[in-house]
């Protein structure tokens, strides 16, 4: 069996890091897998990134020209939006040479792929969603708009009050490519995920599956917490509160705006805040806890020692599919709080491993910081955070459940 895996990067970004352990899962199952990038970043032989330095160049331009439709936009929001107009790289060409049994789609944005490409890979595809632009008219979360299931237009994430906006043209676009494709299978990676997939004028038909990211667990597993604190210069004598920051400020998503107000009420005597993924800012402090910036993080050790480091990891975010830095943070052990949204629940068991707020109520959500933090017996939580992980998705039980799905598609196409 031969598999070819398709993302925009191979090793930065969420979709990219999920993708890639899905890739090496695959190795280690000994099935035939390539991954073709627009960016890669890593020296694995078996990642294939553009051939030339022109091709380097034009790809790290191609997120740049494909972003101009939406620039016309002035009230645009700062969400993400891909129109997926340009057809600058040979992308198909690669794929459709190697002769894979099975294409596997995943974060495909930034200029990687033109929309209407998709028609002209030649075999079977299954399609993993890492976020909703593959069933949207170009979001990639739409808001709570909900018009993905019936036709876009008037987008809030684009500002647009016009039925004819550029939602409703990529959508349509989408719509008669992707009629084109005979044989199209959707993964959605969370529960909120699939069922927005067959709810979706895209995807309605289609045989949408609920399978996860994976991730080894051998890489992310509980490291001594002393220890762990003494490496990072971290305090012995406090709570410890853990954040990723990554595009928190720049992207309303991300819940930053709830955090905030959530450490208010957040005890700032015997509690501190860790921040990794952003840099100290040069204005004044940001919250009443004393807080350690831990920069850019791009090794796993180093994020395994974070993780064991905390108390707890708040993901504040106001949508969200199946979130990475969740699972890494339990399956080192630590628990995690977050809204009860999109994919949260498929990893947090309320007051078992963590915590789920009622939706953007911060009250409740700095109640469940609290919670986690004075909880009665912290080995339990701890452990009951590291167990569902390894039960339900580390990465040699997801291989495996996806290799059976790749199985099944090839029989159907015989």
């Amino acid at each position: 069996m031969k598999v070819v895996i398709v993302n925009t990067s191979d090793i930065i970004g969420g979709a990219a890091r999920a993708a890639y352990r899905l890739h090496k899962s695959l190795l280690a199952s000994e099935i035939n897998s390539l991954m073709i990038v627009q960016a890669k970043s890593s020296d694995d032989f078996t990642v294939i990134g553009p051939d030339t330095k022109k091709q380097k160049f034009q790809y790290k331009l191609n997120p740049y020209i494909d972003s101009m439709p939406v620039r016309l936009y002035k009230n645009r929001s700062k969400a993400l939006f891909s129109p997926a107009w340009l057809s600058l790289s040979n992308v198909i060409q690669k794929i459709n040479a190697l002769q894979p049994d099975i294409v596997h789609l995943h974060w495909i944005a930034s200029g990687f792929i033109q929309i209407e490409e998709i028609a002209k890979i030649k075999a079977p595809i299954v399609w993993s969603l890492h976020d909703m632009w593959p069933l949207t008219g170009g979001c990639h979360y739409d808001e709570n708009c909900g018009s993905y299931t019936n036709s876009c237009g008037s987008c809030p994430v684009l500002g647009s009050k016009s039925k004819n906006d550029l939602s409703s043209r990529v959508l349509k676009r989408k719509l008669k490519s992707i009629s084109q494709v005979e044989n199209l299978h959707i993964v959605g990676m969370s529960r909120w995920l699939a069922e927005c997939a067959r709810k979706s004028k895209l995807f309605s038909s289609r045989p949408v599956y609920q399978l996860p990211n994976p991730i080894d667990t051998t890489v992310f597993s509980p490291f001594d917490k002393k220890s762990a604190r003494d490496l990072l210069n971290l305090p012995q004598d406090k709570k410890l509160i853990l954040f990723g920051a990554m595009g928190a400020t720049s992207d309303p998503r991300k819940g930053f705006n709830e955090l905030s107000r959530a450490l208010m009420h957040v005890d700032q005597y015997n509690s501190e805040l860790i921040i990794f993924g952003s840099s100290k800012p040069l204005m004044g402090p940001l919250f009443k806890q004393k807080t350690h910036y831990l920069g850019q993080i791009y090794d796993d050790v180093t994020l395994r020692l974070i993780y064991s480091a905390a108390d707890v990891m708040i993901v504040p975010s106001l949508q969200e599919n199946l979130s990475n830095t969740i699972m890494e943070s339990l399956s080192c052990g630590t628990p995690v709080v977050a809204f009860d949204i999109g994919g949260n629940a498929d990893m947090i068991k309320h007051m078992e491993n963590g915590y789920l707020a009622k939706p953007f109520n911060v009250e409740d959500y700095a109640k469940g910081i609290d919670c986690v933090l004075q909880h009665d017996s912290p080995k339990v939580i701890s452990s009951n955070a590291r167990n569902k992980v390894c039960q339900f998705f580390d990465s040699k039980f997801v291989a495996l459940k996806y290799i059976e799905l790749y199985q099944e598609i090839i029989n159907e196409k015989k």
